[in-house]
């Protein structure tokens, strides 16, 4: 876990992204906004991804097996840290670590929202697993990437007007 303190001896704690990477669509819209903004990102998957050769981008190889990337992001979140997933239960960890957490659709998992979130998933699933037809998630479209990008840059400036500040990019 990070530093609980919001300051560290040379500044503000840094903003970090945390990427659950292996079916995340919006990688490189990630890179492009954390380049912008001299944002660490780390890049967490059980498969090797290509990543952009750059020394503020961390791609982290965990082995395979359930739920192993989602304990490395939600063991090393905190607040002032953004996570980007797709994964309800990993996004209610990170809430409770005090991360924002933003879907790759732009939609934000929060408190106040989480629960409701996490009660629709566990019903589908139990309705999936009793042979209930339920469909999948709707395709990812244009409109999405765009709400993503806003997300993120929201997420970001909110951090940063709360104190939180940016790594060097090097």
């Amino acid at each position: 876990m990070q530093a609980s303190s919001e300051t560290l001896p040379d500044g503000p704690r840094p903003i970090e992204i945390y990427v659950d990477a292996d079916a995340c669509p919006v990688k490189d819209e990630i890179y492009k906004v954390a380049g912008r903004h001299g944002l660490k990102v780390h890049v967490v998957a059980n498969t090797p991804i290509g990543i952009p050769r750059e020394p503020w981008i961390e791609r982290v190889l965990v082995p395979s097996g359930l739920n192993i990337a989602d304990d490395w992001i939600a063991e090393r979140v905190g607040r002032g840290d953004i996570v980007v997933t797709a994964d309800i239960p990993l996004a209610d960890r990170c809430i409770k670590a005090g991360a924002d957490v933003i879907g790759s659709n732009g939609k934000p998992f929060t408190e106040a929202s989480i629960g409701n979130v996490l009660a629709t998933r566990n019903l589908m699933e139990d309705l999936r697993s009793a042979g209930a037809v339920t469909g999948g998630p709707r395709p990812f479209s244009p409109r999405d990437r765009s709400a993503f990008l806003s997300a993120l840059d929201l997420a970001i400036v909110r951090l940063k007007r709360a104190g939180f500040g940016a790594t060097k990019a090097k």
